[in-house]
C-alpha cells in the first residue's frame, strides 16, 4: 500500500494548518497515511558556523528520511507575515543542506490557511515557485481563506471550498497512483 506523509509547517499545537492537513489526507483512498509534527523535530537555527562545528543534526535526517519514504505529500503551510512559519523554513533549510532535491519528486498536495481572507495565499505562492526547483511535484493546490468561518470539528462547512478540496485530493491520489 502507498504511504502518504501528511503535515503542517507550523508548530503551534493547535495549528489550523495541520487541521487542514489531516483532513485532506482523510480523504484518500487506499494509502497509509502518518502524521507528522515538526514538534517532535526540533533542530538548532540553521547556521553555517553550525554546520561546521556540529554537523547536520539528525532530526534534519529522520525527517528527509521520511520525504524520501513516502509515495505522496500533504503540506499546509502557516503563513507568518507573507512567508514561512520560521519552523518550517528551518527543517526545509536543514534539509536542503542534506539534499537540494529534498522533495524527491513525490506528488504533493501543498495547501495553506489562515484566518484571514487571503487564506495563505502569499506562502502558498512563494512555495508554488519555490519548491519545484527543489524536487517538489507538485499535483494539487488549495487555499482556504477564513479558517474558523469556513471549518469545524467536522470539516469544511462550505460546500464550494469542499468540492474544490475533493478535487485536488483526487489530483494527488491520481499522481500517486502512476
Amino acid at each position: 500500500m502507498k504511504k502518504v506523509i501528511a503535515f503542517a509547517g507550523s508548530n503551534s499545537s493547535t495549528s489550523i494548518n495541520k487541521q487542514l492537513a489531516v483532513y485532506a489526507a482523510s480523504k484518500l483512498t487506499d494509502v497509509d497515511i502518518e502524521v507528522l509534527d515538526l514538534n517532535d523535530f526540533e533542530l538548532p537555527l540553521y547556521g553555517i558556523d553550525y554546520e561546521k562545528e556540529y554537523g547536520i543534526p539528525k532530526n534534519a535526517q529522520v525527517f528527509l528520511s521520511y520525504i524520501k519514504e513516502a509515495d505522496g505529500i500533504v503540506l499546509s503551510l502557516a503563513e507568518h507575515n507573507g512567508a514561512y512559519a520560521t519552523v518550517f523554513k528551518n527543517i526545509f533549510d536543514w534539509m536542503s543542506r542534506i539534499d537540494g532535491k529534498l522533495w524527491s519528486e513525490k506528488p504533493m498536495l501543498l495547501m495553506a490557511t489562515s484566518p484571514g481572507g487571503r487564506g495563505g495565499a502569499t506562502v502558498l505562492d512563494i512555495a508554488k515557485g519555490r519548491f519545484p526547483y527543489m524536487g517538489g511535484a507538485i499535483a494539487a493546490t488549495f487555499s482556504l481563506p477564513n479558517f474558523n468561518d469556513n471549518f469545524s470539528e467536522n470539516g469544511i462547512e462550505s460546500q464550494a471550498f469542499e468540492e474544490e478540496l475533493i478535487v485536488a485530493v483526487q489530483q494527488l491520489q491520481a499522481a500517486i497512483q502512476q
